[in-house]
């Protein structure tokens, strides 16, 4: 069929469905209400993934982290082994820095609450401190927005230098602009610490995970000097980032607990006494319970959609039935099978596009209902999934009842009243 006749195909579609307005909006509500279950779940999902995923951020991607717990644990295994196990030490940092070669950078980092800050006559409580060395912005992202990193140098003589968490400066600093601070001097602790940077503001998160908004960062060894490693000081993770080609980490992980065995002194035949975390662990629960959502979306939307399809597949019947007496005059004039099928095989399609967009357009609602921590936003994946589906439901419900129209013999649909 040329381009032509698709058009006048395409034309009779329209008309049809303008000629009977009421009926044409019945029909597609079913698939209206059908994209919307399955795309509003998609993007509830997607905005869902987007913000658990922002929230762990701060994990870093292929990272392993050293300690003494693992993040998830096994029913099966005596808890009281968790708790005998050493807790990483620097001398186990040093050996694996000196050894590892499978590793693009290694960290050690430890926190600890309850720092007071104090600019002239402004003071605030109650703040998280963190330690890190030197390679530790590669590692875990540390976004600057004034000032700098810390040095080699400051953080192998534990220097009291300081970077500020956005809303711990704005705080401190009140009516002062931000990136008129750095240099100057605050109190932690009761000592004197120069500010050297201030990160970017990070804003609240979905699962209200660490934040750097409200945290001070300073050399390692100069939170060692307050708090030294111990029960009631500081207990540090050592942290591992894995080069690009190792894609899975598969290398690094193995050379990080062949390496521990032997400082440790482990035995071939006894079991590890550390654990190695990856953030992947929770990747793989999250995409779980996605799965899940995402497979609840399609086994409702399907529904919907099913009964869509059987209206539309009806109305098509009942358009075939009122107009047959119109194909036979058409195939009398010369109309070709192709026409008369492409004819309703169109308004079939056409149905369920426009019930699709409805559909579209209701989720396109969903983001009144966002917020600083959840953003709903429908992406132009989602919208083509949508317009597909919506196309390929009309093809489905359209097809018999094109080809039933297509087959009519002239003289027999002409006599048809």
């Amino acid at each position: 069929m040329n381009f032509s006749l698709w058009l006048e195909s395409l034309s009779m579609a329209l008309g049809a469905l303008k000629s009977n307005l009421l009926r044409t909006l019945l029909s597609l509500l079913g698939v209206t209400i059908g994209i919307f279950a399955i795309i509003g779940v998609l993007t509830f999902v997607d905005s869902l993934e987007k913000g658990i995923k922002g929230s762990l951020s701060f994990l870093g991607e292929s990272v392993i982290y050293v300690q003494k717990m693992p993040w998830t644990f096994s029913s099966n295994y005596p808890w009281w082994k968790y708790i005998n196990r050493p807790t990483p030490s620097m001398e186990e940092f040093d050996f694996l820095e000196k050894n590892l070669t499978h590793a693009k950078a290694i960290s050690v980092f430890a926190t600890r609450g309850g720092f007071t800050a104090k600019y002239k006559k402004n003071s605030l409580s109650g703040l998280v401190a963190q330690g890190i060395t030197y390679q530790h912005n590669i590692v875990s992202d540390i976004p600057i927005q004034y000032g700098r990193y810390f040095t080699q140098i400051e953080i192998d003589r534990a220097v009291e230098v300081v970077i500020l968490g956005n809303t711990v400066a704005q705080d401190l600093f009140g009516t002062e602009k931000v990136e008129t601070i750095i240099d100057k001097i605050i109190k932690l602790k009761g000592r004197k610490f120069r500010i050297i940077g201030v990160l970017k503001k990070q804003g609240d998160n979905l699962l209200d995970a660490p934040s750097n908004d409200n945290i001070t960062i300073m050399p390692y060894y100069t939170l060692a000097k307050m708090f030294p490693e111990g029960k009631t000081g500081i207990q540090p993770t050592i942290s591992i980032k894995g080069k690009e080609k190792d894609k899975k980490m598969q290398n690094v992980e193995g050379e990080i607990t062949g390496l521990l065995r032997i400082k440790r002194g482990l035995r071939p035949k006894q079991e590890e006494n550390f654990a190695l975390n990856r953030p992947e662990q929770f990747a793989v629960f999250l995409d779980g319970v996605i799965g899940v959502l995402t497979l609840a979306g399609w086994v409702i939307g399907s529904f919907s959609m099913l009964v869509g399809g059987f209206g539309i597949a009806n109305i098509m019947f009942v358009s075939v039935k009122e107009r047959t007496s119109l194909i036979g005059v058409q195939k009398a004039l010369g109309a070709k099978r192709a026409f008369i099928l492409w004819q309703f095989l169109l308004e079939a399609v056409l149905l369920c596009i426009i019930g699709g967009i409805g559909g579209l357009i209701l989720v396109s609602f969903l983001s009144l209902f966002s917020s600083d921590t959840f953003v709903i936003s429908l992406s132009i994946k989602n919208m083509i999934l949508g317009v597909s589906v919506a196309t390929i439901i009309g093809i489905i419900a359209g097809i018999i009842p094109a080809l039933l129209a297509a087959k009519l013999d002239p003289v027999e649909a002409m006599r048809s009243v």
